[in-house]
């Protein structure tokens, strides 16, 4: 099997998943095509304001398309070709759906934020405990989605420092929280749009035409990573984006606000996670695909030159453990020549940027409606936004490294609460909640025995002691789920 078959496979299975389990996942539910949207009964001009359908999902689309499907993708094909196979089955199984149903259960509430909607379906205690989570994580981005391309961008313009970069991006973030929705957002996302799809299709193109053979001695059994860490359960909690995420569920909400039809959902929801999980495929297998760097592709030198001990190349996979940023600039570089690399980079920019500023917009609206606090005054917006950009400023100076291990562990925690929420949706219904109870069981036993075996969190036992701990508690979840969540009459 060759390595373009492999990868024109992969891809090949997210369009049919989309088109088959796509609809699947929309009789499951039970969406109702003719159901108010919140644009309608709740419009106020500036987050309940309708916009068409195709600028919706591309809104969508880079809200969640952040830097996880490049730099997560990067550092999950270190643990080799398994990584395309959990980004094709996570995505249409678990990640698609979970993004489109809480979408839907969001719609169904006038809009309602997924502490609300956990709160609904998982209880009180659940709702606070979720808010408290989802603010913190927003933060995390905010802070993530500013050093992130701040760095790529100085590697463009290195006479213009990171600390600059930083302070343009957080300005552009604040006006992007607090204006109307499509006063910004909806208006030069087209525009971000067209950059993101220049990097995306032109690595396609360019890996198998500039002579690098794509996907060389495939084997789903090899791990390159160097440090020799295992698959289980990292992989699934390194390669979110592209995969599963939950901090989509933080964003499908704003955009359930601005959509005019109930049956733009499948495609704006669904299918801007499968879009995604494209964008991770091709990242992935760029990564699996260039086995060394030369130093003269290194836009950051700095970064190269205690890794490269005095050689001629680095090793990818090094480069991509130490220093995602660097191994995208370089890639690029190598297979677009200078002018396409600067483009392609810039297109790599826009996702952290176009996922940062709607990640401090949720924000807001998570603590707007947790103060009940209306929104349509720019004043009130500022009450919020001002000490939540201060608390950006003060997060920004822990380690980035450190910020990222807890990011992605915690992101999955709150994929796991809002499985479970749709779980219980669906139980209630009478509808197949196994749809959404398996891969909920499944997220929860990743973060289980994550948070049991990772030295991230002090705990570490024993793979055999986390797995089995981790197995007992998906299990008691699933039975609580069968015994305790009756469906309603």
């Amino acid at each position: 099997m060759t390595g373009l078959f492999t990868f024109g496979l992969c891809a090949f299975l997210l369009v049919v998943g989309y088109v088959v389990y796509g609809r699947i996942a929309e009789r499951i539910y039970g969406v109702r095509h003719d159901m108010p949207m919140p644009c309608a009964t709740h419009a106020d001009g500036v987050d309940y304001v309708r916009m068409p359908g195709w600028r919706v999902f591309l809104v969508q689309l880079l809200n969640i398309a952040g830097l996880g499907p490049v730099f997560g993708a990067l550092s999950g094909c270190l643990y080799g070709p398994i990584a395309l196979v959990w980004i094709v089955v996570g995505c249409i199984f678990v990640g698609a759906l979970h993004d489109f149903m809480a979408a839907v259960m969001s719609a169904e509430h006038g809009g309602a934020n997924m502490p609300y909607l956990v709160g609904r379906y998982l209880g009180k205690a659940s709702q606070h405990a979720l808010r408290v989570v989802c603010v913190l994580l927003l933060l995390v981005v905010g802070v993530v989605f500013t050093t992130g391309p701040a760095g790529m961008l100085h590697a463009l313009a290195d006479s213009v420092s990171v600390t600059t970069w930083c302070i343009i991006i957080l300005f552009y973030y604040l006006l992007a929280t607090i204006l109307p929705i499509n006063a910004i957002i909806g208006k030069i996302y087209p525009v971000f749009g067209a950059l993101f799809l220049f990097m995306v299709v032109g690595l396609a193109v360019a890996l198998p035409l500039s002579g690098y053979e794509m996907l060389p001695d495939v084997s789903m059994a090899e791990n390159i990573h160097p440090q020799g860490m295992s698959a289980w359960p990292l992989i699934f909690v390194t390669i979110a984006c592209g995969a599963v995420s939950g901090f989509h569920a933080t964003q499908s909400p704003m955009m359930v606000r601005c959509l005019g039809e109930a049956r733009q959902m499948r495609p704006v929801f669904y299918g801007a996670m499968i879009t995604e999980g494209l964008v991770a495929l091709v990242w992935a297998v760029v990564g699996l695909s260039l086995r060394e760097i030369p130093t003269e592709y290194m836009l950051v030198g700095k970064t190269v030159e205690p890794l490269a001990d005095g050689g001629q190349a680095i090793s990818f996979a090094e480069l991509s453990l130490v220093s995602p940023a660097t191994a995208v600039n370089a890639a690029c570089s190598m297979l677009l020549g200078p002018l396409g690399a600067a483009f392609a980079v810039l297109g790599v920019v826009v996702l952290p940027v176009t996922s940062g500023d709607t990640a401090m917009r949720s924000c807001r609206l998570i603590l707007a409606d947790a103060l009940h606090l209306p929104q349509q005054h720019v004043g009130k917006r500022l009450m919020i936004a001002l000490p939540l950009f201060m608390a950006v400023v003060i997060i920004s100076q822990l380690d980035f490294s450190v910020m990222w291990r807890y990011f992605g562990w915690v992101n999955q925690v709150l994929a796991c609460f809002t499985l479970w929420s749709i779980a219980v949706c669906l139980r209630e219904r009478k509808r197949l909640h196994w749809a959404a109870s398996v891969p909920a069981a499944f997220m929860t036993a990743v973060c289980v025995s994550y948070m049991l075996e990772s030295p991230d969190c002090g705990i570490m036992l024993s793979a055999q002691a986390g797995n089995t701990l981790s197995l007992l508690v998906s299990m008691s979840l699933i039975l609580w789920l069968l015994v305790h969540r009756k469906p309603r009459c």
